[in-house]
């Protein structure tokens, strides 16, 4: 279902069959009561006639809707549309999501993106139905409500995390979309969860959602000092625009669909104005976006993937909350092992990293700046020479933004950006793309583990995988995984 194109009457079946798929997908205009709901609403379906789709929430709130206080519709994840697309709104609302209007303005998105703010301001209205400073709003009133209802911060930290310049327009805005008063807000709220300082929160992600696959793959990968592991709980450091943090999620193993699942988040910040790039930041590491069942539906009858989707439905592409971190790490991976490359980040980590102090045990250490690695000597790095240059020159082009790995970059520019770097070959533009960019549709026919992967499973090496396509990240993720299997489970 396209955002430019909402087809009402399917829709309206998604509405009348409560389906959550499409929660975050587009949201339910009721006329008659002046509300805006999610798709799967468990109040009575309106009539037809009375109901309009819409595809943002902040389309819904420039019409004059406010949000539902039964079915909460902002408290869904995002449109998985928007990384299959890859357009200019889906970069655009990744850097709205992560508060660049908040910190640029309007002229800097639309600088990021390569427009006039005129013109963005008319596509955006176009493709999602409201401007970028509507579709800001919408996301700080978001990011207020759970603030409101899920801490005991006074209004004037939640009006200032969230986002908005002062508590008069936080105040406005909160009863513009709600309806109540922020008072009113926290009056509902069922339990405080802040403690020592940090703040909880839940992030939304649609089942089923295999965390502990995922958290396997992130302890594998994990750098000491800048990232921990224990239990089910995967904890990490953050260089965030205004100074240095720390998040912690528990990751939930819900292997079968049909709800909205829960991941707990707590934060540590440094400032609250960055409280929405910590949580954009974590949703890019989840993959919280992705629509799992459409995946488990394209790859159900395929020869090779469709058993490992039934053993394990709802695996998800590891993102990453850094992109230039992980340029360095896909760097630092080539052709060597994983503990290798994991040994030689932990070594740079504690030489040109910065130290932090944090509550967390363990971690002690922002991964380096672009900039420190960029002025190392290549010889006194542990890798060969040509290595060695091959990251230098990577983190010069990063630092000076030759290349920028934020997500709100056309990813094909960016991909051939990389390639124009010495040292970086397909491989490494191709995983940077997967896991920094959120690209759902990369595959990495010449990795060794791919090769191997397919070799267990009985499948040619020179497998043609346009059949995957547009979810071959997740065939890939789903190859990698298969090879921590037994391999009479394949």
């Amino acid at each position: 279902m396209q955002r430019t194109d909402l087809d009402p009457e399917s829709c309206y079946r998604a509405v009348k069959s409560r389906d959550r798929r499409f929660d975050g997908v587009f949201y339910t205009c009721v006329a008659t009561t002046g509300i805006y709901c999610r798709p799967s609403c468990p109040a009575r379906t309106p009539g037809f006639a009375n109901v309009t789709f819409r595809p943002t929430a902040a389309a819904c709130q420039a019409a004059g809707f406010r949000a539902c206080k039964r079915c909460l519709p902002d408290a869904t994840p995002g449109s998985p549309d928007w990384d299959v697309a890859a357009d200019v709104a889906g970069r655009t609302m990744r850097l709205i999501a992560d508060g660049l209007v908040d910190r640029e303005g309007v002229e800097g998105l639309a600088a990021r993106v390569g427009y006039t703010p005129r013109h963005l301001g008319r596509l955006l209205t176009h493709e999602l139905g409201a401007g970028p400073l509507a579709l800001a709003r919408a996301r700080r009133a978001q990011t207020a409500r759970i603030l409101i209802e899920t801490t005991d911060m006074s209004f004037a930290d939640v009006a200032f995390a969230a986002g908005f310049s002062s508590v008069r327009q936080f105040n406005e805005t909160v009863r513009e979309v709600y309806a109540v008063s922020p008072t009113e807000l926290r009056g509902r709220r069922r339990r405080p969860t802040i403690a020592d300082g940090s703040v909880v929160m839940r992030l939304p992600v649609r089942t089923p959602y295999a965390g502990r696959d995922l958290l396997d793959f992130l302890a594998l990968r994990a750098v000491p000092g800048v990232e921990v592991v224990d239990g089910d709980t995967y904890a990490r450091t953050l260089a965030l625009p205004h100074g240095p943090g720390t998040i912690r999620l528990t990751l939930p193993d819900v292997p079968v669909g049909g709800t909205t699942e829960f991941v707990r988040a707590e934060l540590a910040l440094t400032d609250l104005r960055d409280t929405s790039a910590a949580v954009e930041r974590a949703r890019r590491l989840l993959d919280a976006d992705c629509d799992p069942v459409a995946v488990a539906d394209a790859f159900a009858g395929d020869k090779v993937l469709g058993r490992l989707v039934r053993r394990t439905p709802g695996l998800r592409v590891p993102g990453h909350v850094d992109g230039n971190e992980i340029a360095v790490r896909a760097v630092l991976g080539q052709q060597v092992s994983v503990a290798g490359a994991r040994t030689v980040a932990a070594r740079l980590t504690q030489q040109h990293g910065t130290e932090i102090q944090t509550t967390v045990p363990g971690l002690t250490h922002l991964f380096p700046s672009m900039e420190s690695i960029a002025g190392i000597d290549p010889e006194d790095l542990p890798m060969p020479r040509s290595r060695g240059r091959a990251l230098t020159g990577l983190c010069r082009a990063l630092a000076e933004k030759v290349v920028v790995l934020d997500r709100g970059d056309d990813r094909d520019a960016v991909r051939a950006g990389l390639l124009d770097l010495p040292g970086i070959g397909p491989w490494t533009a191709d995983y940077i793309a997967m896991r920094a960019l959120g690209h759902p549709d990369v595959f990495l026919a010449t990795d060794l583990g791919t090769r191997d992967a397919l070799r267990r499973l009985g499948a040619p090496p020179d497998l043609d995988s346009q059949a995957w396509r547009p979810w071959r990240s997740y065939a890939q993720t789903y190859l990698w995984h298969s090879l921590s299997q037994p391999q009479g489970d394949n």
